[in-house]
């Protein structure tokens, strides 16, 4: 089952019932996507042009940390990902090949 994850090796940290960096990285990586989210509506529903950009300002910024914790986390090997094989990956690809089918082209 390990063969189908893509992942560093882990750091190992002391388990205890206080945080630990893995669990303090983890909770500011989970608030992050959550701000990267709200920040995409705000952009979605901004009133005027200085407001939208104030917002994608911020909105970058927080998707850049975002990304940073996620780099953080993987190469410390606390983040993995699933290895997609070939079938799976052709059938994503004809999935949203028959989305495109649907629009007109122009």
């Amino acid at each position: 089952m390990q063969q189908n994850k893509v992942q560093n090796p882990e750091t190992q940290i002391e388990k205890t019932a206080q945080l630990n960096d893995r669990d303090i990285i983890n909770d500011l990586l989970a608030s992050e996507k959550y701000m990267t989210d709200a920040y995409c509506t705000a952009l979605n529903e901004a009133s005027n042009q200085t407001l939208y950009q104030t917002v994608l300002q911020i909105f970058t910024e927080t998707q850049n940390q975002q990304r940073n914790l996620y780099n953080l986390m993987f190469k410390n090997g606390w983040y993995s990902l699933d290895k997609a094989d070939a079938q799976q990956i052709n059938q994503t690809v004809q999935q949203f090949s028959g989305y495109m089918n649907q629009f007109p082209v122009h």
